[in-house]
């Protein structure tokens, strides 16, 4: 049996039934972005539509994005940071894992008193960064 892109069910307000949908879609209708690999220019224009999208959607739900990333192009960098600030929902950002080179910059791009790091020390053991 192929492995797909996993389903989960999503009801649409004021429909009885609920339909079947791939994670990622349901993910983003709960404003969740996600930046787990190095940013190329691809990563960066999806990510910015749907930053765009959401905003257009409902700009008074906050978005939140997940960055363990190594880094990536500068380009592709500062374009999603300047989407980031664009957009008018704010873009709470939360590092887990690496977050490194333009990966460290879109971090800081978040809403100031928005921002968060997760810092690993061992096994159980971790630090939270709010910044």
């Amino acid at each position: 049996m192929p492995v797909g892109i996993p389903k989960v069910p999503f009801q649409v307000p004021g429909d009885n039934d609920a339909s079947w949908v791939d994670i990622y879609n349901r993910i983003y209708r709960e404003r969740l972005l996600f930046l787990g690999k190095e940013l190329d220019i691809q990563t960066s224009n999806q990510l910015a539509g749907i930053m765009i999208y959401l905003s257009i959607e409902s700009n008074s739900r906050d978005l939140f994005f997940f960055i363990n990333s190594p880094g990536g192009g500068i380009v592709s960098g500062l374009s999603l940071f300047d989407t980031m600030q664009a957009v008018e929902p704010d873009v709470h950002t939360l590092a887990m894992g690496l977050t490194a080179s333009i990966a460290a910059f879109l971090l800081v791009g978040g809403e100031i008193t928005k921002r968060r790091a997760f810092l690993t020390l061992g096994a159980n053991e971790f630090f939270f960064f709010y910044y």
